[in-house]
């Protein structure tokens, strides 16, 4: 297995992990009060940040939609940990997740 192809398995891994890591949380409310499920999940998103990023420096014709917001979040997680707002967390897993998942298979495929 090449690199870009480890690396896109890597973020295809952690957002299946995601996924597994909501089941069962089916309200912000819910996730918010589960700290355990919070930090796996910002794992999870620090871990695609730092996968696209070492993509595009890599092979700078690398596109996704995000990518620099996502590096730029995985930073924040990183760097500013003591800032994240959950409710980001939660925008992020519930309306781009899906985007990057299917961008992802596709350039796999």
């Amino acid at each position: 297995m090449d690199k870009v192809s480890k690396y896109l398995f890597d973020i295809q891994h952690s957002i299946s992990l995601i996924e597994d890591f909501l089941k069962g949380i089916d309200s912000f409310s819910a996730y918010e009060k589960d700290l355990k499920t919070q930090s796996a999940i910002e794992r999870q998103l620090g871990i695609i940040g730092e996968v696209i990023s070492k993509l595009k420096q890599e092979n700078t014709d690398f596109t996704l939609t995000n990518a620099k917001q996502i590096i730029d979040f995985r930073n924040r997680i990183i760097h500013s940990y003591d800032n994240i707002d959950n409710s980001i967390v939660w925008v992020i897993i519930k309306r781009h997740l899906s985007v990057l998942k299917q961008e992802i298979e596709e350039i796999m495929s």
